[in-house]
């Protein structure tokens, strides 16, 4: 018997939706009836139909919407689905009521270790709810977290990485950096975020005033929030304020990233395994991470990259510049970096142990 599964999502970006994407188009070929919930006009909606995934143009925009659960709820019933499969708040919140008194399987999945609290009433509205079967959890750090909760049954977490193909990143042409100011031959240190305070950007910052001013690296800090006053006022008084280049956002960082001599994450907390640092890995650029729960799972220290310990701005400094001395070091971790997204990370893995999962809840169906 073939498995339904009913997934709610949101994909109207490829970037940031690809490796789940496209972890229902490999299960679609491994024999699982997908269908899809998301938004119209979503960047994927091609592909799902050209692999025979129906797609429906409806995702919550509301939590505890009764006409949007009873969408839900019609779609569940008249489908026949054995699986529901959630992945954002106002999905879960609304499909696990949905599937009341239904016989379906509820799935969650979580990616960010943080804010799940056996003593916070609204956990129990998601994943702590007595109704759900199962929460896939994108990294050992999250499941722990979650399994740390009292009176939480820990046979309900699973962890499976959300994996990456090499293929994707074949055709990503890197960008000549001199149209972002950097000198030719110049050592470039790129970091890709999104600067909320849990990304740690000001140890960073802290870390590159400590490079010896005759030195030629260069910081590249990609994303949106770089510019707050926090960290305006480091770059300014920097001895190497020259060398920091705040970039905002940009639709083609990946090219950014494949120019770069090395790449930085020095995340704080809060995070599972980031995405930006596995897209610099498949890239062949060898990645600095701080040993936080997640992003430790994903870099073998001297193997596959360097990490070093959470706000610490010398280790930063120190890393920076070993990879910098050393440049054979610095391309081998590259090639490792690759190697490990591939065999270890890799996105048809995830499927394959996705559907194994989806068999296991299955066959406690009566």
């Amino acid at each position: 018997m073939r498995i339904k599964v009913l997934v709610i999502s949101d994909y109207r970006s490829v970037t940031s939706s690809r490796p789940e994407a496209e972890v229902f188009i490999r299960l679609k070929k491994l024999g699982v009836d997908v269908e899809i919930m998301t938004y119209a006009g979503c960047e994927y909606d091609i592909k799902f139909k050209e692999e025979g995934i129906p797609v429906t143009y409806f995702h919550p925009e509301k939590k505890f919407d009764n006409s949007e659960i009873k969408r839900i709820r019609d779609e569940l019933i008249n489908g026949k689905h054995q699986i529901l499969h959630l992945f954002n708040s106002k999905a879960i919140i609304n499909g696990i009521r949905a599937a009341k008194n239904i016989p379906v399987k509820v799935v969650l999945y979580r990616g960010y270790a943080g804010n799940i609290n056996w003593w916070d009433p609204t956990a129990y509205l998601k994943f702590l709810h007595s109704r759900v079967d199962k929460i896939v959890c994108n990294s050992k750090g999250v499941e722990e977290l979650i399994q740390s909760q009292l009176f939480f049954d820990k046979r309900k977490t699973i962890t499976i990485n959300k994996g990456h193909l090499l293929e994707w990143y074949k055709d990503i042409i890197p960008i000549e950096l001199s149209e972002l100011g950097v000198p030719k031959g110049a050592f470039v240190v790129t970091c890709v975020a999104n600067a909320r305070s849990m990304k740690g950007i000001s140890y960073l910052l802290k870390a590159m005033n400590d490079i010896p001013q005759d030195i030629p690296i260069h910081l590249m800090l990609v994303g949106r929030g770089m510019t707050t006053k926090q960290n305006i006022s480091i770059v300014k008084n920097s001895t190497n304020k020259d060398k920091i280049h705040l970039i905002g956002f940009r639709n083609d960082s990946l090219r950014i990233v494949a120019a770069s001599s090395c790449f930085v994450m020095v995340s704080i907390k809060g995070e599972s395994i980031t995405k930006a640092v596995m897209e610099a890995m498949a890239l062949g650029i060898a990645p600095i991470i701080t040993d936080i729960p997640g992003n430790r799972e994903l870099v073998i220290d001297n193997e596959s990259g360097l990490v070093v310990p959470s706000r610490n701005s010398k280790e930063i400094t120190e890393a920076i510049l070993k990879l910098y001395n050393d440049r054979e070091l610095c391309n081998k971790l590259g090639e490792s970096a690759r190697n490990r997204i591939d065999t270890r990370f890799n996105n048809n893995y995830t499927a394959t142990k996705t559907k194994e999962m989806y068999e296991e809840l299955v066959s406690t169906m009566d």
